[in-house]
């Protein structure tokens, strides 16, 4: 019998009997090699709009005009399914995106910004590779890519309630992206990022081969941790050191308004943040709002825990940071699992929500960020306060996470992630909308590129750094093919990488020289 899929692809991509398209001949390959049609989705098949949909989680870059769609969409059931994706796609010179969790937040794991009908591109789905594999005795953890890390930090506390892994504070981010980006959380000032704690790998190449850290070598081996979603190969899973946190920790959130001296707070909680305990994680969420009497003012919310009691949180807090006037009743006492809901916004839900793969907002958003190297000034801290109250009630918000602790002590080039000694905490300016009219979208884009030009004075320099799992195509971006030059590439490549830019592309001259794994904002070959 003759698969569907197949006969649906002579009806719709069939030229001539004379001449095969390179979707045909990626489509054939495929069957031939697992026997699995039904993992693949044509734009015509009754498939493709709710695998396409299933995890996108940025509206934005599917009603844009300038991004675009894939040509087909491989649902990955098994490593092998990886391997044959690779293989099939680069004999039929068809590029690939890789899709865990769809977080990528200019949306390069499920979209593009060259039109498929010239350049065809596939997403290789790998959600259903989440498989997770707990180890307390040893404290570590198998985890396959497609996995989110709620079911990272969910498995994890099921198995053995005083273990963790330092990661992000989204449950629905897919463990592929994110670890390899870097990977930073709660626990990062404790225990450094996702990306430290990464002790092997599995991963799939250029040529289709399955290799662990021996195989592919420490140099390959370096780069995907930190820049490991940027072109080198296809993660399959990791495996990872799990760290040690008490059996009770408590969370707090404390507001302040301009009227209640956010102001000074902010400013003393930048001079303090990166000294702090390593026990002791707060951080900043600074947005315009209206205050009691209707004026504007900024809302800024110190959303914060400490691994340990309350008791031995509130004499720490009020001896090194008395001006946050932290009370007794501003805490909450809880496990590390439920911390983890805590900062997800849902205190008091069953902790299966972590398991939710599906999209929280239906909505648009956009992001861009900053490491910031001095305390800015209250003089300064009052512009921007400004600067957020005259955006027209745009959804501006800033983000800031405190560094220092574990982070000054790695070496920045001991993996890809860069971001070490010297920072004291850094940025995500992000927004989020609804609307879907036409203009509005771009409204709010440069409103987003304002505020990154506003904050230039305050932020780091030479290069002005940012967070490669914070993408922004406004930084730089690759040219079509194999157009952009090293040189070029170091513009927006410098900010993500610093110094270890050099040696990544050199890296992926070694294991990919035609630049098959491409994206726009990938490492170029040197």
């Amino acid at each position: 019998m003759i698969p569907l899929l197949l006969l649906l692809l002579s009806s719709s991509l069939l030229v001539s009997s004379a001449t095969t398209t390179p979707l045909q001949s990626f489509i054939q390959c495929f069957t031939n090699k697992t026997n699995s049609p039904n993992l693949l989705s044509l734009p015509n098949t009754a498939s493709y709009s709710s695998v396409l949909l299933s995890s996108v989680q940025n509206q934005r870059l599917l009603i844009s005009p300038n991004s675009f769609k894939p040509s087909l969409i491989v649902s990955a059931a098994s490593a092998s399914h990886v391997q044959a994706t690779v293989t099939c796609a680069r004999a039929a010179d068809l590029r690939i995106r890789t899709r865990s969790g769809g977080h990528d937040y200019e949306g390069m794991s499920y979209s593009a910004f060259t039109d498929p009908n010239t350049t065809p591109f596939i997403i290789l789905d790998i959600s259903a590779l989440r498989s997770i594999y707990i180890d307390a005795s040893l404290k570590t953890a198998w985890v396959q890519a497609g996995a989110t890390l709620g079911e990272l930090y969910y498995t994890i506390a099921k198995n053995n309630k005083t273990l963790a892994f330092p990661a992000g504070l989204c449950p629905t981010i897919g463990v592929g992206g994110h670890l390899s980006g870097g990977g930073i959380g709660t626990l990062t000032r404790k225990y450094g990022t996702s990306a430290d704690n990464i002790v092997d790998a599995w991963l799939v190449d250029v040529n289709g081969r399955l290799l662990d850290r021996k195989a592919m070598g420490e140099e390959l081996f370096w780069a995907i941790r930190g820049a490991g979603s940027a072109g080198y190969g296809v993660i399959v899973a990791f495996k990872v050191n799990l760290v040690d946190v008490p059996s009770v920790v408590t969370a707090f959130n404390v507001g302040k308004t301009l009227r209640q001296n956010a102001t000074k707070v902010v400013a003393r909680w930048q001079e303090l943040a990166h000294q702090f305990d390593v026990n002791l994680f707060i951080r900043v969420i600074a947005q315009a709002g209206t205050d009691t009497d209707g004026s504007k003012t900024i809302q800024v919310t110190f959303n914060s825990y400490y691994l340990g009691r309350k008791e031995e949180l509130l004499p720490l807090a009020q001896q090194s940071f008395p001006e946050l006037g932290l009370k007794d009743t501003d805490c909450t006492e809880m496990s590390w699992i439920e911390s983890v809901l805590f900062f997800y916004g849902g205190t008091g839900k069953p902790l299966e929500t972590l398991l939710n793969r599906t999209p929280e907002f239906n909505s648009s958003f956009k992001a861009t960020s900053d490491f910031v190297e001095q305390p800015i000034t209250e003089n300064g801290l009052e512009k921007i306060w400004n600067f957020l109250m005259d955006a027209n009630d745009e959804p501006l918000v800033l983000i800031l996470e405190p560094m220092g602790g574990r982070m000054s002590e790695i070496k920045e080039d001991a993996v890809a992630f860069p971001h070490r000694a010297g920072n004291i905490y850094n940025v995500q300016y992000f927004m989020r909308w609804f609307e879907t009219q036409e203009g509005v979208t771009e409204k709010h884009l440069e409103w987003m590129r304002k505020l990154y030009g506003f904050m230039t004075p305050y932020v780091s320099s030479n290069p002005r750094a940012a967070y490669y799992n914070y993408k922004d195509i406004d930084l730089g971006r690759n040219e079509e093919g194999n157009g952009t030059s090293y040189l070029a590439a170091r513009v927006w490549g410098t900010k993500y990488f610093k110094g270890n830019f050099r040696r990544l592309a050199k890296v992926k001259g070694m294991v990919d020289p035609a630049n098959f794994f491409w994206n726009e904002q990938s490492i170029p070959v040197l």
